[in-house]
């Protein structure tokens, strides 16, 4: 059987976890790289359904998206996802900005359910690397169409900034980067991302660029099924189970 050690090696070989953003903390977080793995559990976020299920699957690995240690742990006491993952001998990695940037990962994966064409990798300032990808419509939208049409392809709900432009171009980056809102105007029609605030929505509508939040779970959870394909593909002696996560963010 494989180790933490190897199978974290081939996610380093997919999104290397040194070109991950200056801020973020990806990488093996907790565990024995050294212990052998044959269960390992996938899910966006190391919550406590998500782990709970990661233990009811006998998982000695938990692979997840967002960090399971992102800010300075003050205390770990019972009960909490680090405390139970280390009692029950549960490594952790997490892949989050390097999967964002990488060739395949969570960015091209939503260009890909958006069915954009000519994906390119787009480097900004506020980044360290190309996080956005931008592509092209197969046909130009209005505003109102390319709403339904992200809907239809996410299954989400979202909120829209119609700029009341043609849509053509896009550029689409998963999970919250308001900031790079800006940075955008005038290089494509629209952006797709997961969370905008109101402020972000208003600058971008009247400069010209039709903003749509499609939600922080819905434009990353894809990449979790696709990471997990590659896995089984390289390691078809392990059982990974893609864990049904819940969006923890209800609509009323």
């Amino acid at each position: 059987m494989p180790t933490v050690k190897q199978i974290y090696n081939f996610i380093n070989s997919l999104a290397p976890f040194c070109t991950q953003e200056s801020w973020d903390n990806s990488g093996l977080l907790l565990g024995n790289p050294d212990k052998e793995v044959s269960r390992v559990s996938l899910a966006l976020d190391a919550t406590n359904e998500t782990v709970a299920a990661a233990k009811a699957n006998s998982a000695e690995l938990m692979i997840t998206h967002h960090p399971v240690i992102f800010s300075p742990a003050k205390k770990i006491l019972a009960g909490s996802v680090i405390y139970e993952l280390l009692i029950n001998g549960i490594s952790a990695i997490s892949a989050h900005t390097c999967l964002d940037s990488a060739e395949g990962g969570v960015n091209d994966t939503l260009a890909a359910i958006l069915e954009l064409e000519d994906i390119t990798p787009l480097g900004l300032d506020g980044t360290d690397t190309p996080l956005v990808r931008v592509g092209r419509l197969k046909a130009p939208m209005s505003g109102d169409e390319f709403a339904k049409y992200v809907k239809a392809k996410l299954g989400c709900n979202l909120r829209l900034a119609d700029a009341g432009n043609d849509i053509k171009t896009v550029a689409v980056c998963g999970g919250s980067l308001s900031s790079l809102t800006y940075e955008l105007i005038g290089k494509v029609d629209a952006f797709v991302t997961g969370d905008l605030t109101h402020h972000y929505f208003i600058d971008a509508a009247d400069s010209g660029l039709t903003a749509v939040a499609a939600g922080h779970f819905e434009t990353e959870n894809p990449v979790m099924n696709v990471l997990k394909t590659k896995l089984e593909a390289e390691f078809p002696e392990v059982s990974f189970t893609l864990i049904n996560q819940k969006n923890p963010v209800k609509y009323y």
